[in-house]
């Protein structure tokens, strides 16, 4: 038996791989040896030209269409909608026939499938990362304000559970009734300060409370209150920044049964106003005590 070490073994069957790539064709039994291509400096050098406009054309051209969509569409605008991203997926048509038109023949004619794939996959990604640029602090606001964690409420003996499930807050008591110091906190990505909100308690149906009406800074009474309580039942989910803005009202002794919170948020933003319209629960439920 003869014995291969492993390292012959693999510098063989390279030499055979290195080969059979250089036989060439087999073609009516012959191999015919490959031919290969000579390398042209010179053609090479126009198809790096030829790609270097193409990479600066698209990039010029991404950028035009999301500073002509900022500056001359949305202004013109309300709210955004489906026109600010349609309209640069629908200009992806116009790629190949910009390059026709802008590059000289002697380039653009050795642009192939692979290059026009790349050319729209970049107009994308520029026209995606201008439009970030713009539409964001510090040269726009376009996101509405919120509520940085929904509401909460103060904790004290009566309360002997709460939970916390889109948009609705349960609690159990333990008594007849709950004294509920209800807190939340205005959050915005420029200005938490200068928000406008308008907050209404309900209960059946009825007005029980205007919470606020004006910005937010100027709930003096209301934000005193909220930093003078620490021990909130969900802890500091409801204001976990020191630039939101939190604000409490003493709803003072509430029975069992539903109460809702609809809370509206407005800010001057730009190029538009940034509008929130919240809506939350109350549930208040007697914990069943079994003798």
């Amino acid at each position: 038996m003869n014995v291969v070490d492993v390292d012959t073994a693999l510098r063989a069957n390279a030499y055979n791989d290195r080969k059979r790539k250089s036989g060439g064709e087999k073609k009516d039994g012959k191999i015919t040896p490959k031919k290969i291509e000579d390398f042209d400096p010179a053609a090479h050098a126009v198809k790096e030209v030829a790609d270097a406009y193409s990479m600066w054309l698209v990039i010029l051209y991404g950028a035009t269409v999301a500073l002509a969509i900022r500056y001359l569409l949305m202004p013109e605008m309300s709210e955004p909608g489906p026109i600010l991203y349609l309209i640069p997926l629908l200009l992806c048509a116009t790629i190949i026939p910009i390059h026709k038109i802008v590059i000289p023949s002697k380039y653009s004619d050795l642009y192939t499938n692979g290059n026009w794939f790349r050319a729209i996959f970049l107009f994308i990604f520029t026209w995606l990362a201008f439009s970030f640029i713009v539409s964001n602090p510090p040269l726009a606001d376009i996101a509405p304000p919120t509520l940085a964690g929904g509401i909460d409420v103060e904790e004290n003996d009566a309360i002997e559970d709460v939970s916390w499930k889109n948009g609705v807050y349960t609690i159990d008591m333990n008594q007849d009734t709950v004294d509920v110091v209800l807190g939340m906190a205005v959050r915005d990505n420029v200005d938490a300060d200068s928000v406008e909100i308008n907050a209404v308690i309900y209960y059946r149906g009825d007005v029980m409370q205007e919470l606020a009406n004006g910005t937010a800074i100027s709930h003096v009474e209301e934000i005193e209150m909220f930093d003078s309580i620490s021990n909130w039942t969900r802890g500091k989910s409801v204001a976990p920044h020191n630039s939101d803005v939190g604000l409490a009202w003493d709803l003072g002794t509430l029975g069992p049964g539903e109460y809702t919170i609809e809370i509206t948020m407005t800010e001057d933003g730009y190029p538009w106003e940034n509008t929130t319209e919240l809506t939350y629960t109350i549930s208040i439920a007697q914990t069943t005590v079994l003798d």
